[in-house]
């Protein structure tokens, strides 16, 4: 695509979204022509819209402002293609989806701006996605989806819980990556969650999942997950990994749950013979957040090149946590305040690979604040937040 071509569809969907309930509006505007003009497609989706609704959102949002970067938007197209293929997903879906879109914009565009140059331009962008989703997809040669026997479920906090799954066969993923899972109590409710742990020829898998209040499937997978229940589990997705430069020393920075993809990647590390020096900092809203703690630091017993520090906003539990206190084993160093505040004040961190995981307000504002001490954005690596 050309810059003129670039411009027409970044403007025009800017301009859709600008307004204060523009996002939702699209968003509904689009499945209810999609469902409408083609009704098939309908059973592909869930019965509740609201996460699918602002998932699309988000990733047209991401994909519209990396036009200009094919570097990053082709392998994130790429990976989307092949996890597409868990939904059975045809050349006639993404005509579906793609006529529908142009549908829904030339509706809230008005006549104003949308006009036949613009038609092109959207017509020519969602030509280059489909392309290259259908072309990555028909190319791979792994199954389109895996199934996961839960053969462990260990509520660790009243919101928290670690779940191990027994694929049918191995999984081939980076350490850091994430998949798509549908739980049984859920079907068609995918949801993203990162494996804890590297990927090993037996086919087993963990997972750190928190109960987000409102959600529909982590509350059930905390509260109400079987032993012997069988998940799927969909392709890896995700650039986070180990760089191969093992003189390229790391920040790791990770929140709550987001602990996970960065502990795969210590363990993956742990059996190596060289390694960078990384700095690994963990942090939660309270003490008992830091429920890996333990075993990270056992592992940096045992590798010298990892330097861990605690953050906690809290000093205290919460109320409703009846645990003994965790303690801080010897030779790491507590912090109490905003992560990013004090992953900042260590420096600029010039010459690290940095890797960011947790929730999307705490990555964009550690992301922010190191950037502001003059962290180089191009050291900074997260995974899409949505």
């Amino acid at each position: 695509m050309d810059s003129r071509t670039i411009s027409l569809v970044r403007t025009t969907f800017k301009a859709v979204v600008a307004e204060d309930d523009g996002p939702e509006r699209l968003a509904r505007s689009f499945y209810s022509i999609l469902f409408t003009d083609y009704p098939g497609i309908r059973e592909l989706f869930p019965a509740a819209m609201d996460a699918q609704r602002d998932r699309l959102l988000k990733a047209i949002a991401y994909v519209v402002d990396r036009l200009e970067e094919p570097d990053k938007l082709m392998p994130f197209l790429a990976q989307l293609g092949r996890d597409h293929r868990k939904y059975g997903t045809t050349d006639g879906h993404y005509i579906a989806v793609g006529n529908s879109l142009i549908k829904a914009l030339r509706t809230f565009s008005g006549t104003e701006m949308w006009n036949d140059e613009v038609d092109a331009a959207w017509a020519e962008a969602i030509g280059v996605i489909t392309e290259t989703m259908l072309g990555a997809a028909k190319a791979e040669t792994s199954p389109p989806v895996w199934s996961g026997r839960v053969v462990e479920h260990q509520e660790v906090l009243r919101n928290l819980a670690v779940i191990r799954l027994q694929m049918d066969q191995p999984m081939s993923y980076v350490a850091g990556q994430y998949v798509s899972v549908q739980i049984p109590a859920r079907p068609r409710m995918w949801r993203y969650l990162s494996p804890a742990t590297p990927a090993n020829d037996r086919g087993e898998i963990e997972f750190h999942v928190r109960a987000i209040s409102g959600g529909w499937v982590s509350p059930s997978i905390v509260g109400h997950t079987q032993i012997g229940e069988t998940w799927l589990i969909g392709a890896p997705l995700g650039g986070l990994g180990v760089p191969r430069d093992p003189d390229r020393a790391m920040v790791m920075v990770g929140c709550g749950t987001g602990i996970a993809p960065l502990r795969a990647q210590l363990m993956f590390m742990a059996t190596r013979r060289a390694n960078p020096k990384v700095h690994l900092f963990i942090a939660g809203h309270h003490p008992c957040d830091l429920y890996e703690l333990e075993s990270l630091w056992q592992l940096s017993i045992t590798n010298p090149w990892l330097t861990i520090t605690a953050i906690t906003e809290s000093e205290d539990n919460p109320w409703w946590y009846m645990g003994a206190d965790l303690g801080i084993p010897p030779g790491i160093e507590l912090r109490v305040g905003q992560i990013g505040k004090i992953v900042a004040g260590y420096g600029a961190w010039p010459d690290r690979d940095i890797q960011i995981v947790g929730s999307a307000p705490v990555v964009q504002t550690t992301k922010f604040r190191m950037m502001a001490a003059g962290t180089p954005t191009e050291n900074i690596r997260h995974d899409p937040l949505f």
